[in-house]
């Protein structure tokens, strides 16, 4: 095996891994201030998950109805069941106008209102006047936002002479002897050549890791490749027992139905025809938060009202729009109804059931887009050299659940802020901080094993292990016993992760490789999302317990969220296995705080 000395080597001011939203906002603001970046991706970049976000981009722009970002505010922090930090969750907020107008002068083609405003449509959890009615916030390109504000984003970044390293893994994170990072160990696919590619900044933007589960809305890129890089490298992963279910997914499919179906007036119906989310949430109905309508749905389904001959999913009703709009605002959606469900959306309701889509939790970062880890004396440190943004990160503005269009708006503003904040403080005359001795011995050892261990186990194997038993112990709703039952499945699964083997050497082009190295991150995303889900005995946001519910017939039962002992983020470090906590910051930048109270829609 090559030895780290004489593996090859680029240098670069920066090095985003990842070519999404997040990142290609990032490496927009690098590119544009003459830095030298390098953009990691294992797909070409119009390819990366964004591109299947549908609904729009949440800002308060007021062009539908009256809005400001202080109800945007005070939505989101509601949304997050108070988990999110409010200094982020304003900094969010205040920016979001900003972020949707550059990108309108960028190009993005957004659908317009008869005076050539920004059209905006309705989402679930936002409203206006505190809670009081919905709200029209999510600015939108038909059904198809996350792919026009992709394409958008490459085309400033072309414009910009950003260099892009397509079809490449970054594999880890190289750390000096100061703990700063200096680069990462990278796998060009083509030829099967590991490159060191050393950067005075990393930027992590890998998206999320919802690939741990067997039914799931991410494309199967989405493995957690930046949580598992970070995990490795000593940094630990925040609230990751946070995960959210999409209310509406193709039954069967696994694919995502916008939440703007319900933004454009479709409703949810069970096998009685009632449109139940009435009795639910009375004010918000179908256009409560995810987390809120995914349990409602279940709930529908567990009491004998599903629909289908195994009543077992929910129908979605938009024919009663009407053709023309439905072709208008929700094409793509028209387009999935029938590749995937045999289903003409105009004439008849769509099969949907609640379908992992989102992690709330990942590398916790600052507003600045800085990892941060604890210092030991009850505060927080910097990661020299790391900046992580997008899914993969945990600023947190979600908190423990998070609203529709925030997504989209998160990877924008702080995929700018991040890039902002190189800029102003990256030294450029500095030279780079030179390599440790042992820079890639953490790759190279683990490529080794892969290529030593030729009877060992089928990677794919493994990680649709990994992905049932996440299904079964981490879902809609959880027990005590089973997320118990979770751990030990999860932590054995670990063990066999350590025994896959390859039957495939070839060095080009080999998809058998990239699969166990993606396995060796789904892991790290797995048993921080078990060990950390088991550990919070409470419920909150989309961490539902069974064990912990409060009775509907008294609502002053301690039971259910518990503020006193649990208005905390979870962090837990892979190296130990273990779990360390730090409090939720519940002072904003400028305004009041926003005290937790009931959700209720």
């Amino acid at each position: 095996m090559t030895q780290t000395s004489n593996l090859p080597r680029r240098r670069f001011d920066v090095v985003i891994v990842g070519a999404g939203g997040s990142g290609m906002r990032a490496s927009l603001q690098l590119a544009r201030a003459g830095l030298n970046v390098a953009v990691l991706s294992k797909v070409f970049p119009t390819r990366s998950h964004t591109v299947a976000a549908q609904g729009g981009i949440g800002a308060s722009l007021g062009n539908m109805s009256e809005d400001n970002w202080h109800y945007h505010f005070y939505d989101t922090v509601k949304g997050s069941d108070w988990l999110g930090d409010q200094d982020a969750i304003e900094f969010m907020c205040r920016e979001a106008p900003k972020v949707v107008y550059e990108l309108e002068h960028m190009g993005m083609p957004f659908d317009r209102n008869p005076d050539g405003t920004i059209y905006q449509r309705p989402f679930g959890g936002h409203t206006a006047n505190y809670g009081e009615k919905p709200v029209q916030r999510a600015c939108a390109a038909a059904d198809r936002t996350g792919h026009a504000m992709l394409h958008t984003l490459y085309q400033q970044n072309v414009a910009a002479r950003t260099t892009f390293f397509v079809e490449w893994m970054a594999l880890d994170l190289i750390r000096d002897t100061d703990g700063d990072v200096v680069g990462v160990t990278a796998l060009e696919m083509e030829t099967g050549d590991v490159y060191i590619l050393e950067a005075k900044a990393t930027l992590l933007a890998t998206g999320g890791a919802g690939r741990i589960y067997a039914a799931s809305t991410n494309a199967f890129i989405n493995t957690g490749d930046g949580l598992g890089m970070a995990a490795r490298a000593g940094i630990p992963l925040q609230d990751m027992e946070f995960w959210q279910f999409h209310p509406t997914g193709v039954a069967g499919a696994g694919v995502l139905l916008t939440e703007g179906c319900r933004g454009e007036g479709a409703i949810l119906l069970n096998s009685n025809g009632e449109r139940f989310m009435e009795r639910y949430a009375p004010t918000l109905k179908d256009l409560a938060p995810r987390d809120f309508v995914s349990r409602c749905m279940d709930q529908e389904i567990k009491e004998g009202r599903g629909c289908g001959p195994n009543k077992d999913y929910i129908l979605l009703k938009l024919d009663h729009l009407g053709p023309e709009t439905i072709h208008k605002r929700l094409p793509s959606v028209y387009e999935i109804g029938i590749n995937f469900a045999n289903v003409d959306i105009t004439k008849e309701p769509i099969p949907v059931v609640p379908t992992i889509h989102y992690q709330m939790g990942g590398i916790p970062t600052n507003i600045n887009g800085q990892v941060v880890v604890p210092d030991g004396n009850g505060g927080q440190k910097v990661v020299n050299g790391l900046y992580a943004v997008g899914e993969c990160s945990c600023v947190s503005v979600h908190g423990a659940n998070r609203l529709g269009t925030n997504s989209l708006l998160d990877l924008l503003v702080f995929g700018r802020a991040a890039g902002n904040h190189i800029v102003a403080n990256l030294d450029r005359a500095r030279e780079h901080k030179p390599l440790p001795k042992d820079a890639a011995d953490r790759t190279l050892a683990r490529l080794a094993r892969l290529e030593s261990c030729r009877d060992g186990e089928y990677a794919q194997a493994v990680a649709n292990d990994i992905r049932q038993t996440m299904q079964q112990h981490a879902g809609v709703f959880r027990t005590q016993a089973s997320m118990d039952e979770g751990v030990r499945k999860i932590n054995a699964l670990r063990e066999r992760v350590a025994n896959i083997g390859l039957k495939d050497h070839s060095k080009v082009f080999n998809t058998a490789r990239i699969e166990a190295l993606e396995v060796e991150n789904l892991i790290e995303a797995a048993q921080a999302t078990m060990t950390s889900a088991a550990a919070r005995k409470e419920c909150r946001g989309a961490h539902t317990v069974k064990d912990y519910e409060r009775p509907a017939d008294d609502p002053e039962c301690p039971l259910g969220r518990n503020d006193k002992e649990w208005m905390k983020h979870t962090l837990w470090w892979s190296e130990t296995n273990s779990l360390t906590y730090k409090p939720v910051n519940l002072k904003p930048l400028t305004v009041e705080s926003i005290p937790p109270k009931v959700r209720t829609f």
